[in-house]
């Protein structure tokens, strides 16, 4: 291959890349918007033929009422889950919050995480939370991936999950949100639920734990809950469900697992 015509395939790949970015970009901002809405009503209506095959933003309505993971008295349910574990620091934190107040939450961990603590996998199973895939590596936009490296990443934290426990997970929730065919493809291809969430607290963002537990606090029955235990300084998010968790449940709230 002559210097031009190498220069020529470089610059085809770039543009190509720069396209599925661009896509991947507006995918997000697309499902930010049906998230959005998603979050405005009760699960009592039939999804849009254009969402059927999406992911899962809230409880079904008929399991939004009912006794928790714990075995607590019927009422209204939400879901926590808790994303980009797992961490030395944080993980065990937050598990021994859960633990203080009786609450089962769904983790979706990244998988090269999960290969380098795979005693925080078996604790957090052992104590009756749900483990779930979040890719493994957690690259943005996630959705400008091809299709085989999107695979990739899903197939790979599988495997790290099931090497740590003996068990493979059956939801997937895709990195910040990006979502696009492919992706809900090759969840779908390895038998994967995408599931999403409809209450964010932006706790990434590190913020005031008062802020975060202020939204938590505005889950409803049926809502999934967003929080993160990796990624950064959780000492926020810790602090936070400590205060907002024992409220829900003096509320009536209960929790379940995905």
């Amino acid at each position: 291959m002559t210097g031009d015509a190498a220069a020529a395939r470089s610059a085809a790949g770039r543009g190509a890349a720069a396209r599925r970015a661009a896509r991947a970009r507006s995918a997000q901002v697309a499902w930010s918007l049906v998230r959005r809405a998603e979050a405005l009503h009760d699960g009592t209506r039939a999804r849009p033929a254009l969402l059927a095959g999406g992911p899962v933003f809230r409880l079904p309505a008929d399991d939004a009422d009912g006794a928790d993971d714990a075995g607590g008295p019927g009422g209204p349910q939400v879901a926590l889950t808790v994303d980009d574990g797992p961490d030395p620091r944080w993980t065990p934190r937050l598990l021994d919050v859960l633990d203080a107040h009786g609450v089962r939450a769904t983790f979706f961990v990244i998988g090269e995480r999960a290969a380098r603590h795979p005693e925080l996998l078996r604790r957090t199973l052992a104590a009756g939370h749900t483990l779930a895939n979040h890719s493994h590596t957690h690259p943005q936009p996630f959705a400008a991936l091809p299709p085989a490296a999107i695979e990739a990443e899903l197939r790979r934290t599988q495997q790290a999950i099931l090497d740590a426990t003996g068990q493979a997970p059956q939801l997937f929730r895709a990195p910040a949100g990006g979502w696009s065919r492919s992706v809900l493809a090759a969840a779908r291809g390895l038998g994967l639920t995408p599931a999403d969430w409809s209450v964010d607290p932006k706790d990434w963002r590190a913020p005031p734990a008062a802020r975060i537990a202020r939204t938590v606090l505005g889950a409803g029955p049926g809502d999934i809950i967003l929080c993160h235990d990796g990624g950064g300084d959780r000492s926020g998010t810790v602090s936070a469900l400590a205060t907002a968790l024992g409220t829900l449940r003096d509320r009536g709230v209960r929790f379940r697992t995905l």
